[in-house]
C-alpha cells in the first residue's frame, strides 16, 4: 500500500528549506490524512478551478504516462490549500490564477481557462519571469503543489517511478541509463 504522508516526506526533502509552508505542515501533520476525500471548504472559484487545473496539465502534462489531472493534482491542491494552508498561505496561488486570468483576456480576449496550451506556456512563462504582478512567487508556490501532487499520487509512484515497497541491497555500482527510473518506496 502507498502511504501518501511518506511520499510527502519525501518531496518535503526535495525541496528543502524553500519547501512551501502548507506542503511541510501535511508532511509533518499527523491529524488528517490528507488523501482522504475531498477539500472541505472551497477555496477557488470556477474559474479559478478551471485555470488552475489547466495550468497543473502544463506542469505535468499527459506524455507517455499520464499527466496532472489524470493524477488528481487539481483535487490535491484544493484539498491541501484549504485543509493545510492559513488563510496567507493561499494568497499567492488565488492572486496568480487572478493575474494570469486578466493577462489572459488582455492578451488574449479569452477567460484563463479557455485559453489553449501554447497560451497556458506563455503565461506560465510570464509568471516565472515575474513579469506578472506577484508572478515569480505563485509560480515557485504553484509548481511545488504540482510536482508533490503528481510524485505523491498513485499514477507519480507507480508510473513515474519505480516502486519497491521493500527496497533490495544496497548497490552502489548500479548501471544508470538514461530513461531509468528513479526508486521509490
Amino acid at each position: 500500500m502507498i502511504d501518501r504522508r511518506n511520499a510527502l516526506a519525501g518531496m518535503a526533502a526535495m525541496f528543502g528549506t524553500a519547501l512551501f509552508a502548507p506542503i511541510a505542515r501535511a508532511a509533518a501533520g499527523q491529524v488528517v490524512p490528507i488523501s482522504d476525500g475531498a477539500a472541505t471548504t472551497a477555496v477557488f472559484t470556477a474559474e479559478q478551478r478551471a485555470l488552475m487545473t489547466a495550468l497543473s496539465e502544463r506542469i505535468m502534462p499527459t506524455t507517455d504516462t499520464p499527466g496532472a489531472i489524470a493524477a488528481e493534482v487539481p483535487q490535491f491542491i484544493e484539498k491541501l490549500l484549504a485543509d493545510w494552508a492559513l488563510p496567507e498561505d493561499r494568497v499567492p496561488i488565488v492572486a496568480g490564477l487572478d493575474a494570469i486570468g486578466a493577462r489572459s483576456v488582455s492578451d488574449y480576449k479569452l477567460p484563463g481557462s479557455k485559453a489553449s496550451a501554447a497560451q497556458h506556456d506563455a503565461l506560465l512563462t510570464l509568471a516565472m519571469n515575474d513579469q506578472l504582478p506577484g508572478g515569480k512567487d505563485f509560480f515557485e508556490k504553484f509548481r511545488q503543489l504540482v510536482v508533490t501532487g503528481y510524485f505523491t499520487s498513485e499514477i507519480g509512484i507507480m508510473q513515474e517511478r519505480e516502486y519497491l515497497p521493500v527496497p533490495g541491497r544496497y548497490d552502489g555500482a548500479h548501471r544508470y541509463t538514461n530513461g531509468t527510473k528513479v526508486f521509490s518506496a
